[in-house]
């Protein structure tokens, strides 16, 4: 069984967001006119605490983009974003999401920030997705939403160090590109992994 899983397409990570991937918004119709060809469709949902270790507020001195350690890994420091409960934190208003679509939220722990939909970055801290994916039977994947270069990468690379079929069509993310070359590194890293590019 293949089943869509729709990575962040939430307001903070679209244009007018604290985090705006550029064109973000444009996945929105590529993916509501992509759920129907699924028998399941689920969803994951960047859930920051407001005083969330990755946040460049939180961190005396530091700058967004700058690149601190944060328990031992390297870590992004980004501006607040996604936080819980904030407008920020919701779904793009244009997304279909139906009352009955499992959504897996990550990012919730305050020290450790949560790029896969699967694992937090610890790698030890699951979201339930995988679990879930298996107790539906599912053996291939396919990744959209927001970021490329970031959580949708992460997502898919985790898909298939868990066995799964992947494909990643890029009419149905956008990257964040905060070094000009990430979106083709991502895809390259991915198609390494074994993940089909369509």
């Amino acid at each position: 069984m293949r089943a869509l899983i729709v990575v962040d397409v939430q307001n903070d990570f679209c244009p007018g967001g604290a985090l705006a991937v550029p064109r973000g918004d444009e996945v929105v119709p590529y993916i509501n006119g992509l759920r129907d060809q699924f028998g399941l469709v689920v969803f994951t949902q960047d859930w920051h605490p407001r005083d969330h270790a990755s946040f460049a507020s939180n961190n005396p001195g530091a700058k967004v983009g700058e690149v601190r350690k944060l328990n031992g890994s390297d870590q992004v420091m980004w501006p607040d974003h996604c936080v819980q409960q904030t407008r920020g934190a919701e779904f793009h208003p244009a997304l279909a999401i139906r009352p009955d679509d499992p959504v897996f939220r990550k990012g919730a722990m305050r020290d450790v920030d949560s790029y896969s939909g699967f694992l937090d970055n610890d790698r030890t801290h699951e979201t339930g997705l995988r679990a879930y994916l298996q107790r539906q039977g599912v053996d291939a994947v396919t990744v959209v939403g927001l970021a490329q270069d970031y959580c949708v990468k992460y997502t898919a690379l985790d898909a298939r160090r868990f066995g799964l079929e992947v494909t990643v069509p890029r009419a149905g993310t956008r990257a964040v590109n905060l070094r000009p070359d990430d979106e083709a590194r991502a895809y390259r890293e991915l198609e390494a992994a074994g993940v089909r590019i369509a």
